[in-house]
């Protein structure tokens, strides 16, 4: 069972507007700039590393962890799914550490938000998700709004789920609105669909979390075996 979240130390020099104006202005930059996919890039992956070079090492390894399975997951859903295509129909070199750093922002917004949030976010979204899912519009949405309160059930993490449940959101529909990806409406092999952007799109974000602290868990639970197995033969001898 996971029982954490991904969390990043406090009092760390990259402030939350870094992180809003990268996205806002980068997405702008790699849509109408020649190189701009490049320059962005660049400062996507310069901005991350500099944050994890003032980072602790089990952050750093989660961090690091996430832009793994954040690469591993856009493979998969854009080009092997194709649930969604980017621009050049690639997937741009500053997306997998822009996952890592819009949790930073979800954590950084999550730590000053009421614990109200956390109900008050599935609870709004399930009307909408029912009627799209009814009228056709957005089958998968049931789908992914299942994910979701599964990730809500079995996380310590929930507030900053449904911080991220609205930040990504808010995220899609600029991104799609400028351009920069499309979500097809007709979901490949399943036959379900989905609008451009689905509504409970942030549940993938919820999925990565919930992927990266079990696989921290894991490391934290294998190491403490081999220095007990340590200990016990250091007893022995």
């Amino acid at each position: 069972m996971n029982t954490g979240a991904t969390n990043p130390e406090p009092g760390l020099p990259l402030p939350a507007w870094t992180i809003v104006a990268l996205i806002s202005i980068g997405l702008l930059v790699d849509q109408h700039l020649p190189w701009g996919q490049d320059v962005v890039s660049v400062v996507t992956w310069a901005i991350l590393l500099y944050w994890l070079t003032r980072s602790t090492p089990d952050t750093r390894l989660s961090m690091m962890l996430c832009v793994a399975y954040a690469t591993a997951g856009e493979i998969f859903l854009s080009l092997g799914w194709g649930l969604y295509e980017y621009r050049l129909h690639n997937i741009p070199l500053f997306v997998p550490p822009a996952h890592a750093l819009v949790f930073v922002l979800g954590i950084a917004i999550s730590k000053h938000m009421p614990d109200s949030i956390i109900w008050a976010v599935p609870l709004a979204a399930a009307p909408p998700v029912i009627i799209l899912a009814w009228i056709g519009a957005d089958t998968m949405g049931l789908i992914l709004y299942a994910l979701l309160l599964m990730c809500m059930v079995f996380s310590n993490g929930r507030k900053l789920y449904a911080v991220m449940f609205m930040l990504s959101l808010g995220l899609e529909i600029y991104g799609t609105a400028i351009g920069n990806w499309e979500w097809l409406h007709e979901v490949p092999v399943v036959g379900w669909t989905t609008m451009n952007p689905p509504l409970a799109a942030g549940t993938f974000y919820c999925m990565l979390d919930m992927l990266v602290v079990t696989t921290m868990n894991a490391i934290k639970r294998n190491k403490a075996r081999r220095e007990a197995v340590l200990s016990t033969a250091e007893e022995t001898r």
